[in-house]
C-alpha cells in the first residue's frame, strides 16, 4: 500500500485531507466544528484566517482547499487559487457575493466549484465529495513544503523593478511571450529577467527552478496580486 497515492486504500474508508481559508473567524470555527463533528470522510488538518498563515502552515498544501472569495488582504481569488492548484491541491470558492462575475473569476483560475455561503453545510460537503470522488485514491502530494515562519522575508532576494513586474506576470498566467509583450520589451529581456530571479532565489537557498516553485517563491514574498 502507498500511504502517499493512497493505492490499496478503499474510497469509501479514505479520508480526504482538507484545509480552509476564510478571514472571519467566527465562521471559519463555525465551519471546522461541523466539519470535524459531521463529515467523518474529511481529515480538517488547517484552518487559516490569513493567506500567509495557510501557504507556511506545514500541513499545506493538502488535497482540497475550501477559500473565501472575499479576503481582506490583497491578494486576488485568482492569485490564491491558481497557487493552491500550483501546489497540487483542488480547490472550492465558498462566498456571500454569489455574482456571475465572482463566479466566473473563480473558475477560470482554475476553481472546482464556486459555492454560495448560504448553502446548507451538507450540500457543501456533497460537492467537495463530488470533486474528491471521482477518482478512488488520493492525489500524489508534491514537495511543497513552506519555511519556518519568518524566514522569507529574510531570506528575499533584492530584485530590480525589471525582475519584479516579470516575476509578477509570470505568476500570475502569463507566458514569457507574453510578458515581453505586456512589459513592452525583447523576449530575450524578459527570459533574462526571469533567469535572474531565478538565479537569485536559488543563491538564497530558495529554489525557484520549476514554475511551481516560482508560484511559491511570490507568495512567500508578496509578490501575488
Amino acid at each position: 500500500m502507498n500511504s502517499v497515492t493512497g493505492e490499496g486504500i478503499d474510497p469509501k474508508s479514505r479520508r480526504v485531507r482538507l484545509a480552509i481559508l476564510d478571514d472571519h473567524e467566527v465562521l471559519l470555527d463555525s465551519l471546522s466544528s461541523w466539519i470535524n463533528a459531521n463529515a467523518t470522510d474529511f481529515d480538517l488538518v488547517l484552518s487559516a484566517s490569513t493567506w500567509l498563515e495557510l501557504v507556511h502552515s506545514a500541513n499545506f498544501p493538502t488535497e482540497l482547499v475550501f477559500i473565501d472569495f472575499q479576503l481582506k488582504e490583497p491578494i486576488s481569488i485568482e492569485a490564491r487559487v491558481r497557487t493552491c492548484r500550483a501546489a497540487g491541491a483542488k480547490v472550492i470558492v465558498l462566498s456571500s457575493l454569489d455574482t456571475r462575475e465572482a463566479r466566473e473569476r473563480a473558475l477560470a483560475a482554475g476553481a472546482s466549484a464556486f459555492l454560495s455561503k448560504a448553502m446548507p453545510m451538507r450540500e457543501v460537503m456533497d460537492a467537495a465529495r463530488k470533486t474528491m470522488g471521482l477518482e478512488g485514491g488520493a492525489e500524489l502530494q508534491r514537495d511543497w513544503r513552506p519555511l519556518p515562519v519568518g524566514a522569507a522575508n529574510e531570506s528575499r532576494p533584492k530584485l530590480s523593478h525589471g525582475e519584479i513586474e516579470a516575476l509578477k506576470l509570470y505568476v500570475s498566467g502569463f507566458s514569457t511571450v507574453e510578458v515581453a509583450a505586456r512589459m513592452n520589451v525583447q523576449y530575450e529581456t524578459a527570459k533574462t529577467y526571469l533567469r535572474r530571479v531565478r538565479e537569485k532565489y536559488a543563491k538564497a537557498n530558495r529554489p525557484a527552478s520549476k514554475k511551481a516553485e516560482l508560484i511559491r517563491r511570490a507568495a512567500e514574498d508578496g509578490y501575488l496580486q
